[in-house]
């Protein structure tokens, strides 16, 4: 009987997460203009408010897959611009994109990622990454952070004075020590809410300039 009535529940909670994402702005938006994930909106966004990536740059996004930030970001960099993306999972091709499947913290896929830069220099890092949510806090904060600092040691590595990260984090236990820490490698780093980011959500994103 109690198995049911679970079931039960965990059905009718399916069914309105479903009508919640049918029913979403962005997510129609994102059908109707060819994005992949309505995520593309949250990058739209950012980028209008501080005008970091620009035609003819270099971005490498992490965590890409399915590919809506890479979309994003490869019609800003243009034709004459370079968007390398990386992700353990697979990826569909798209156009003006290399994408590189891999785990970046490995040297030779660093070492591919690095290959395509080539003698450029990296403009802009993006990470959108996130884990597979349990819906337990305890457990997805601090895989969350641990994400956060792969993307931070890794565009320390790779970004010259002036480059930018662009990255998704979720408020709570670590948060605010990442973000001391970072204020003393970064130039500045400032936080944005997009509209396209549920109310919900934990997450925020930040921006921050070496």
């Amino acid at each position: 009987m109690a198995t049911r009535i679970k079931n039960k529940k965990l059905s009718k909670s399916s069914r309105a997460w479903m009508k919640e994402h049918l029913d979403d702005h962005y997510v129609q938006l994102a059908q109707k203009e060819g994005y992949r994930a309505r995520a593309a909106y949250k990058l739209l966004e950012i980028n209008d408010k501080t005008e970091l990536i620009k035609k003819g740059m270099t971005v490498v996004d992490l965590g890409s897959a399915p590919g809506s930030w890479s979309q994003v970001a490869a019609q800003l960099v243009g034709d004459d611009g370079t968007l390398i993306a990386s992700d353990i999972l697979p990826m569909d091709t798209l156009e003006n994109v290399t994408f590189i499947q891999g785990d970046f913290r490995e040297a030779d896929v660093f070492e591919k990622i690095m290959a395509e830069v080539g003698s450029r220099e990296v403009d802009v890092v993006l990470s959108d990454m996130a884990p597979n949510t349990s819906g337990h806090t305890a457990v997805d904060q601090p895989r969350m952070m641990y994400l956060c600092e792969l993307a931070v040691d890794f565009a320390l590595q790779v970004l010259p004075d002036g480059g930018s990260l662009i990255m998704k984090v979720f408020q709570g236990e670590g948060e605010q020590a990442l973000r001391k820490q970072m204020q003393t490698q970064f130039r500045k780093v400032r936080s944005i809410k997009p509209a396209a980011s549920r109310p919900r959500s934990k997450e925020i994103f930040w921006v921050a300039t070496k």
